[in-house]
């Protein structure tokens, strides 16, 4: 199944367990995928895209057992 859901910065830094700056920090330089979409010029990705994202990022600790956010 797909999870199409919204995310903000807010529910990606809950979802990795950093402060919702450092997300911020990691768009700024190049080192998170493009926003899905951007509405009022804020940004938002889906959450399959965030998770898709996780575990392809370089040191990723290998969580087994996603969180289920």
């Amino acid at each position: 199944m797909t999870d199409r859901r919204l995310w903000s910065y807010r529910e990606i830094a809950a979802h990795i367990g950093v402060q919702t700056d450092t997300v911020r920090s990691y768009r700024k330089h190049g080192l998170m995928p493009a926003p899905d979409l951007t509405e009022d010029g804020r940004p938002y990705w889906f959450a399959d895209t965030i998770r898709l994202w996780v575990a392809a990022r370089p040191g990723n600790r290998a969580r087994r057992g996603d969180r289920g956010n």
